[in-house]
């Protein structure tokens, strides 16, 4: 897990679509496929520089070069970044994408519209290869979420079915789910659950001769956004969108599919759930559009949670991932905005703007050992937590 208090941080940013950079930045003899390396000449400044008073603009910059496919770049580390350093990027119009990923200890798994692309990660943390060493296909439209389980991916798509990869062989299968859009979907045990735009969530089999079987249906009466199952495998979360006179934070029963309990009771209309995350099998973080992180301890309540911390810009919050110990990170709705929390405080602890001044949620977020991954709608952004 990354020292997040660590003033010795690097950030890289991997810009998806078409990207162009000053040729004078790069590196003699760079060539397609290479990691790419900018060069920077700047003063050399104490640790204590503000992060959030750095300037990242992007902009048409002339005699620019077209850059390889993704594009990684080492940036310089804090401790000699200037103040209002302006990092000279210009992308192709965006797509609207709301990409999703997954980390290994080799790869970054990320999808982009229908397809989900594996990019290998390099030594030391120096970035990404430039071209993805698989791709793995089969939806007809987006895809929406994706799980990467014990060599397996499991996906869900717009087009409502679930796909299933086998990442070493060529093993997959593929099957309708739900009338509409698979939001989001866990694999655990030999079962899947899903959530759809349907209303519905589901739990399906993947034992021989049963795959793709549907277990149970459970009606949520509530488009189902969010999905989690515990990690002692007996229930599994749904996170909803607070549209009807239900908790959007549920717990159903694996075997059965009955619903085992609701979790708080003072969310307004439209609260919806986008995000949740099991850190043991009794706590539970959420995040969604009423701009509130939320730890949940079922051991002691599900009535309250037992810790909140609000967005500080009341902006929704669609990712949040922890490190299972004191660290969050969230996503915003609006900018890029990547923020980090302590569990001990109650204010945030340091935040990141990643996409200004164009706007973009930030739809994913994991972490590596020294390394914070966030997914943009068209830029990969890391955060190198390691001394330079």
């Amino acid at each position: 897990m990354p020292n997040f208090s660590s003033w010795h941080l690097n950030l890289a940013l991997f810009q998806l679509a078409y990207s162009v950079i000053p040729p004078d930045k790069v590196s003699p003899g760079s060539k397609e496929g290479d990691n790419l390396v900018l060069k920077w000449d700047v003063p050399a400044l104490g640790p204590a520089v503000d992060l959030n008073s750095w300037s990242r603009k992007v902009y048409a910059h002339g005699g620019v070069q077209r850059a390889p496919a993704v594009l990684g770049s080492k940036i310089i580390s804090l401790e000699s970044a200037p103040k209002n350093c302006t990092m000279c990027w210009q992308a192709a119009k965006p797509e609207s994408l709301m990409p999703w990923m997954e980390l290994d200890d080799e790869y970054l798994y990320l999808s982009q519209a229908e397809n989900i692309q594996a990019y290998h990660l390099c030594a030391e943390g120096t970035g990404l290869q430039c071209h993805p060493q698989a791709i793995f296909s089969g939806h007809q439209e987006d895809v929406c979420r994706f799980v990467l389980v014990n060599s397996h991916i499991v996906s869900g798509g717009g087009d409502g079915s679930i796909v299933l990869h086998k990442i070493h062989g060529s093993y997959s299968v593929k099957f309708s789910a739900h009338e509409q859009e698979v939001n989001c979907v866990d694999f655990q045990g030999g079962l899947i659950v899903s959530g759809s735009r349907d209303r519905t969530a589901k739990v399906w089999s993947l034992s021989a001769g049963r795959v793709g079987q549907c277990l149970h249906t459970v009606q949520t009466e509530d488009r189902v956004w969010s999905i989690a199952i515990s990690p002692l495998l007996s229930s599994f979360v749904t996170g909803t969108a607070c549209c009807d006179h239900t908790s959007p934070l549920r717990i159903w029963d694996l075997e059965s599919g009955q619903l085992l309990t609701c979790l708080g009771t003072d969310f307004h209309r439209g609260a919806g759930v986008l995000d949740v995350f099991y850190e043991t099998p009794s706590l539970l973080l959420s995040c969604g559009y009423d701009t509130y992180i939320r730890y949940w301890d079922i051991r002691t309540s599900t009535r309250k949670c037992v810790q909140e911390w609000e967005e500080p810009h009341d902006s929704a919050l669609y990712c949040i991932r922890s490190d299972k110990n004191h660290m969050i990170a969230s996503g915003s709705s609006y900018y890029g905005v990547v923020r980090l929390w302590d569990k001990r405080q109650t204010r945030c602890l340091q935040s990141f703007h990643l996409s200004s001044p164009t706007s973009s949620p930030v739809y994913c977020l994991r972490f590596s050992t020294t390394h914070l991954y966030a997914a943009l709608a068209s830029a990969l952004h890391v955060l190198d937590f390691t001394a330079s």
